[in-house]
This record gives C-alpha cells, sequence and structure tokens, in this order.
C-alpha cells in the first residue's frame, strides 16, 4: 500500500503542472469510474470542476487532496492498487486507459490517477468533519508533528499489541505503512513485537522521529532516493550488527514485518 512518503512524491509531481492553474480538461474515461462516491454523480464531476482553478494539491497521511475554487476538493486513497502518474502529452501510459478513473490535463502535460479505489468529490467543509480524514491520527510528514497526540492515541491501543503493529493505525499515527513501520523500529533499536505497553514514550517517538528525514526525503525527491536498512533484505546481513534480518506476518492483516534479532530490543 503507498504510504505517506509515496503521497507525497504525488502531489510533489503534481504541483507545478496543477496549483495555480485551470485544467485545460477534466475527464473521467468510460468504464472504471461507476463505482466513485460523491455528492453528485461522477459524470458531472468534470462539468462542475471546468473553470475551476486548482488552490492546493496537499496530502494528509496516504490521502491526496485536491482542492478547487469555490471550495471543493478531491479525495483519493490508494490503498493497495491505485497509482498517481504525470505524462507528458503523447507519452504512453504504463496502465491501460480504461484503468484511468481521473485524467486532469494541462498545458501538454496530463495528470492520472490508476484504479482508484477511493476517489471522492465533496465540499471543503464536509472534509473538515469527514471521518475517514477527521478521525486520523498527526501526520507523520507534518513538520509540525503533534508528538504528544500521538502519544495519546498509542496509550489508549490494546497495551498487549505489537508496536510494529500499531504504528500502521492510521488513526494513531497518519502515513506510516508496512515499509516504514519496520525502518522505523530498525532505526530506533526497537524490537516491533515489543508489546505497546513495554515501549516508553521516548521510544515510541524516536520510531516516528527517526523516520521522518527519509520519509521527506522520498517524498521530496522520490522512493529511488532511499536505500532501505531491512525492508525485504531477509536472510541479509544487518548493516549495524551483521545478524541475519527476518521477516515474518504480524498483526490481524499479517503484514510482513522486517527486523534484526541482533540489534533490535
Amino acid at each position: 500500500m503507498p504510504e505517506g512518503d509515496t503521497i507525497l512524491w504525488a502531489a510533489t509531481r503534481m504541483r507545478p503542472v496543477l496549483e495555480g492553474h485551470v485544467p485545460d480538461a477534466i475527464d473521467m474515461p468510460a468504464g472504471r469510474a461507476g463505482g466513485l462516491r460523491g455528492p453528485e454523480g461522477h459524470a458531472r464531476w468534470p462539468a462542475r470542476l471546468a473553470g475551476r482553478a486548482v488552490t492546493g494539491v496537499t496530502t494528509r497521511g496516504k490521502n491526496l487532496l485536491v482542492h478547487f475554487d469555490g471550495g471543493l476538493v478531491l479525495r483519493s486513497h490508494l490503498r493497495m492498487t491505485g497509482s498517481w502518474a504525470v505524462y507528458r502529452s503523447g507519452q504512453r501510459w504504463r496502465r491501460p486507459s480504461r484503468r484511468a478513473w481521473i485524467v486532469l490535463a494541462r498545458d501538454e502535460v496530463e495528470v492520472v490517477q490508476f484504479d482508484g479505489p477511493v476517489l471522492e468529490l465533496m465540499t471543503e467543509a464536509r472534509a473538515r468533519t469527514y471521518p475517514p480524514l477527521a478521525g486520523l491520527g498527526p501526520d507523520v510528514l507534518d513538520e509540525r508533528f503533534d508528538a504528544a497526540r500521538f502519544l495519546r492515541r498509542l496509550r489508549r491501543e490494546d497495551p498487549e499489541r505489537a508496536i510494529g503493529d500499531a504504528l500502521l493505525e492510521q488513526r494513531t499515527v497518519a502515513g506510516i505503512g508496512n515499509i516504514w513501520k519496520s525502518e522505523g523500529c530498525w532505526e530506533a533499536r526497537i524490537d516491533p513485537w515489543r508489546a505497546v505497553r513495554s515501549v516508553t514514550d521516548e521510544q515510541a517517538l524516536a520510531v516516528v522521529e527517526m523516520v521522518r528525514p527519509r520519509m521527506l526525503r522520498s517524498g521530496l525527491e522520490g522512493p529511488r532516493a532511499i536505500e532501505p536498512r531491512v525492508y525485504r533484505l531477509q536472510g541479509r546481513p544487518c548493516r549495524r550488527c551483521g545478524a541475519a534480518i527476518r521477516a515474518r506476518g504480524q498483526g490481524d492483516s499479517n503484514r510482513i514485518t522486517f527486523w534484526c534479532p541482533g540489534c533490535q530490543e
């Protein structure tokens, strides 16, 4: 699933194309929009948005928001299947056009969302109280990360839940997924299998604070700018202590956790 840095990277590429400009065209290719949700039928969205300038492209955890003049906002969540892409006009898309849910074109550049699965049009007023957004914990990529709020929400968790699994709860901290929970626990030398109750506030904050710079760099320069320390490196020697990195499913969703048994305690 795309994590907060992947969503920020999409926004970073989209902003120069869209922010402060009226899209030349907005299209919702046939055959893929039937499941979209919004205050009006999706077929009316291009007409509703026509002539409106994009006032901002923002992120909130794993959500990407395109803001338009007149108080409208397009919210997307990519879950496991979706992606945002930016192409020069005429450039071949990496996914079939039938999988494009929305295309925003301007100045011979196309911004495309593929495969949804969540794309919603709503008012800014509704977005402020909409549970999938309003219920999120502090954004890990917010430059003024609210550490106190994060800790309050973490301490409401089941104290026996593994810290690695707890970090995936978006109501506790928004934007961390399977990659960065593994990388963050490695950075802070915390065993991701430790129960939340056994992790101090300082240790929990260290996981988040030590991973934030790498996530920000990934979001601004692209995921390829970041070399993993532990993620998907099972069987290889840990760069810190030399022990073999392990991997095992964790939590109700059985998401694979990667860790070093030699230096994560």
